[in-house]
């Protein structure tokens, strides 16, 4: 009778092993298909909305803690150049949207930690940063994004300076550096 009574309960282990399997496998080829869920951001949880529907401008960042911070050269970069000091996209899902450039860097991807969140099949997790370099110019590197990120024409293969007027292309968003 005990081993009967063993016999039962192995029998029971690996069908519900099984079936732990099963949703398993059902899950993977669930997130492989549908992809990665990408969070919206909302304006009130605690950081400005940086990205917004079309028609809808975020909210604008204050300026003036950058000086307050320790007042280095990213408090001062950005005065008496004729560097970009926004972004603005120009065609695609979020046309309008302007985003304030930041000397630190500012990230464009599909991931929610991005600046610029872009809600597109031909963007990655992290797909390209615009940053200030220590000369105080613009640059903008493509951090190892599957389609790539082009500028103009051409597509990025090292990170390059970009200045007033230069022409981003990731996935179907356009957008452009401006004063």
């Amino acid at each position: 009778m005990l081993s009967e009574i063993t016999l039962t309960l192995m029998r029971l282990g690996l069908l519900v092993l099984l079936w732990v399997f099963v949703f398993a496998v059902v899950g993977v080829l669930r997130g492989d298909l549908y992809g990665t869920r990408v969070k919206r951001r909302t304006a009130g949880a605690g950081k400005a909305a940086r990205s917004a529907p079309a028609g809808v401008a975020p909210r604008p960042v204050a300026r003036a803690a950058n000086p307050e911070r320790g007042g280095g050269r990213s408090g001062r970069a950005g005065r008496g150049r004729k560097g970009p000091t926004r972004l603005v996209v120009t065609a695609g899902p979020l046309s309008g949207t302007t985003l304030p450039l930041r000397p630190a860097g500012t990230l464009i991807g599909r991931s929610p930690e991005c600046a610029l969140v872009l809600d597109d099949d031909y963007v990655s997790g992290r797909h390209a940063r615009i940053f200030q370099s220590d000369g105080g110019t613009w640059t903008v590197e493509d951090l190892r994004s599957t389609n790539g990120t082009f500028l103009g024409a051409t597509r990025l293969t090292e990170p390059r300076e970009v200045a007033v007027g230069s022409v981003l292309r990731i996935g179907q968003t356009v957008v452009e550096l401006q004063r």
